[in-house]
């Protein structure tokens, strides 16, 4: 029978201090009082929610939803579907549901001008035109209907389960919903994918008809590290705000739903934030192509032993100070035997966090190994065979 080996380890050494633990030691408060109606904070490079509260409640998304016109029109820019140079025509449409003449967020578009791809992107994201995010709908899709059949099967793609669009811009309809959950996810796809155009999100002015209009994240004007990324409002929802902010190669991501004012979204916003930046850490903890287990026995190798690798970075995500709590334990699963191949997987890397398992990752050979010879191969075969005799 197959035998299994488990080593653990702690994953960071213990260094010895001079200060005493009970000053050395973090402490963490409750966590902030949030003025709204659902709320989450996440880290943008791991997925790990640090605070949340009716993250799944179904909520209007207002101008939120541009977050989602700006993906898909980024995403066709990459495909080479859109020229982001290309002038569009703007539509008698465009303008009678987005224009000057309506209630709503504008980018003062005339009808029947024609304006760049990417000034339009500039106009949905830091002047939240309404105009403007159904002209770019109807150029990458023929009509905003089609368009919102587009940014339903992207966020079905992206796993946003609590989420159904029914035009561009966010402008109420009844069933168009959206959660704070997948407005996280809907933003961290935004970052990762596409951080040419995430860029805009940090303008803090766009000019257009000569009419200079600053981007509504009040946030951008306050915090350095904040560059990102939407606000949205209408009755219905209230008040809301998808903000990111960078700080020593940390990136968070909070989202506040439902506040009773401007002011509100902002501040409610910026304590998620920084209650984060404070008490949390985010670093890489293996590095891809680390070794963590040497000397690995190999049956029937042309080499005896193997190390163990990962293929990819384990970034992890946990409270500061942390650190010295995290173990990794290392299994090998059953006996190794050639050949092998480079990267083949041979057993799991896990590790916890105060007994909560935080990954289950591959370990994977560092290199190929060939079969020995007949005889090795055969002397190799008598050890396993009287091994297994006398177990």
């Amino acid at each position: 029978m197959a035998k299994k080996w488990l080593f653990s380890a702690l994953l960071i050494p213990i260094v010895i201090s001079l200060v005493s633990p009970a000053y050395s030691q973090i402490l963490r408060p409750a966590e902030p009082e949030i003025a709204a109606k659902a709320w989450i904070l996440i880290d943008a490079t791991t997925g790990k929610v640090l605070l949340e509260r009716n993250a799944d409640e179904r909520l209007p998304p207002a101008s939120l939803a541009k977050i989602m016109t700006i993906y898909i029109v980024s995403n066709e820019i990459v495909a080479q579907r859109v020229n982001e140079e290309t002038e569009v025509l703007i539509s008698d449409n465009a303008w009678i549901l987005g224009g000057a003449k309506t209630d709503g967020s504008t980018m003062f578009l005339s009808p029947r001008t024609k304006v760049s791809v990417l000034d339009l992107m500039r106009g949905v994201i830091i002047q939240s035109g309404n105009d403007a995010a159904i002209a770019l709908a109807e150029h990458v899709a023929g009509s905003e209907y089609a368009f919102a059949d587009m940014m339903n099967q992207q966020a079905q793609i992206l796993g946003m389960r609590n989420t159904e669009y029914l035009n561009s811009t966010g402008l109420p309809a009844e069933g168009m919903v959206t959660s704070a959950r997948d407005l996280g996810i809907m933003a961290s796809a935004i970052i990762r994918d596409h951080p040419e155009y995430y860029a805009i999100y940090a303008e803090k002015y766009f000019e257009h008809n000569n009419i200079n209009q600053p981007n509504r994240n009040r946030l951008l004007w306050r915090d350095s590290s904040v560059d990102g990324l939407k606000t949205g409002h209408t009755s219905e929802a209230g008040y809301c705000l998808v903000s990111s902010a960078k700080r020593q190669g940390m990136r968070l991501i909070a989202v506040v739903m439902g506040a009773d004012n401007d002011e509100s979204r902002s501040q409610e916003s910026q304590k998620l934030l920084s209650y984060g930046f404070r008490y949390y850490d985010t670093k890489v903890v293996y590095s891809a192509g680390e070794i963590l287990k040497t000397g690995a026995k190999v049956w029937y190798g042309a080499e005896e032993f193997l190390n163990l690798t990962i293929a990819e970075d384990v970034t992890l995500t946990v409270p500061r100070g942390s650190e010295k709590n995290l173990k990794a334990n290392i299994l090998v699963s059953g006996l190794i035997k050639a050949p092998i191949s480079a990267g083949q997987e041979l057993g799991q890397l896990q590790i916890s966090l105060d007994g909560e398992a935080l990954v289950d990752i591959p370990l994977v050979a560092e290199k190929s190994i060939t079969k020995s010879g007949i005889f090795s191969q055969l002397f190799d075969w008598i050890i396993l065979l009287f091994t297994q005799l006398l177990s």
